[in-house]
């Protein structure tokens, strides 16, 4: 009893000459947790089936664009996984039949910087698949050097933008055959930084990286505003959203150009960024979520409507955006 009796004063007089450090490791856990929670974002909450639906997801194969898939999978949808690396793509669609329980899991070859590419998977999902209800463009490239892509774009601009509005544009009437039916395009905060260079479209006068990846993404959003203005009475419903900072491949990508003290400095921000689930829930939102039918054309982020930068709102710009992409890509 003794022995007991001096465990228990020694463990008294351990909190009692520790109460500060234990209430300040106690409080910052409690913080830091907080904060996580926060940084995760909004949660898509619909169970909404989607038995006998077709799904495209570009940009499948890892990130967001995987676990998009793997959740609408779930919900039953027939999912295409759309992605330059055929190999790459085989094994991810492995791994989203897995953890969905579901097999309709198809691949198909493509690759957004070759217009030859887009119609090639465009052709493919015409003449083989009888319906599709949810296009989601979601591939992209961020923050790369100065590239052209093999029709001559920069890499970003083509990527991110020309390719998806060339596939969008040649899968446009399956998708109005299958109405109600929804088309999303990932775009980015970065849009609020962005604009449209007209006049030098290809940023050879003066390109920078981050120049490149937010024009790109400012056309997304500009592009969902005009498509969402040509569909008006077809019930088909077009969203763009931003899908919060998130730990994926493009964020990897960007981390291994940095010096190593950078690295260093950069590695608390982690705790901030989305997890690529957690990054995938406001794509799962537009595209499941029953009640955003009557919201087409309008920008999401963490599950919920939000403003865009006021270039984004431009109508005329988003018209003349339409006028010269389509120029580009050679649609008549």
């Amino acid at each position: 009893m003794g022995t007991m009796d001096g465990a228990a004063a020694a463990v008294i007089k351990f909190v009692d000459g520790h109460f500060v450090g234990i209430a300040f490791a106690a409080a910052a856990g409690a913080g830091l947790f907080a904060l996580r929670r926060w940084a995760a974002g909004g949660v898509c909450r619909s169970k909404a089936r989607l038995d006998g639906r077709t799904v495209l997801v570009t940009g499948a194969a890892a990130g967001i664009g995987r676990e998009t898939a793997v959740d609408l999978a779930a919900r039953g949808a027939r999912v295409i996984v759309a992605c330059r690396d055929v190999v790459e793509a085989t094994l991810a669609a492995d791994d989203i039949r897995r953890r969905s329980g579901n097999a309709n899991v198809v691949v198909k070859k493509l690759d957004l910087a070759s217009l030859r590419s887009v119609r090639r998977l465009a052709r493919e999902i015409l003449d083989t698949e009888e319906r599709l209800d949810v296009l989601i463009n979601n591939a992209g490239v961020m923050l790369c050097q100065k590239l052209a892509t093999e029709d001559g774009f920069e890499t970003h601009f083509g990527v991110n933008y020309l390719g998806h509005f060339l596939l969008t544009n040649c899968l446009l009437d399956l998708v109005k055959r299958s109405a109600p039916s929804r088309i999303i395009n990932v775009s980015s905060l970065a849009h609020e930084r962005g604009h449209i260079y007209f006049d030098d479209i290809n940023l050879d006068k003066d390109f920078t990286p981050q120049k490149a990846y937010s024009q790109s993404k400012l056309a997304n959003v500009l592009f969902s505003r005009e498509l969402s203005r040509r569909l008006q009475g077809t019930r088909v419903s077009v969203f763009c959203l931003h899908p919060g900072i998130v730990h994926t491949e493009l964020s990897r990508h960007v981390r291994a150009t940095l010096p190593l003290w950078r690295k260093i400095l950069h590695l608390p921000s982690l705790l901030f960024m989305k997890t690529q689930r957690e990054g995938a829930q406001t794509t799962i939102h537009c595209a499941v979520e029953k009640s955003l039918e009557n919201l087409s054309g309008q920008y999401f982020s963490d599950c919920k409507p939000k403003a865009v930068a006021p270039q984004a709102e431009d109508d005329s710009a988003a018209r003349r955006l339409w006028d010269l992409s389509a120029s580009m890509v050679g649609l008549s």
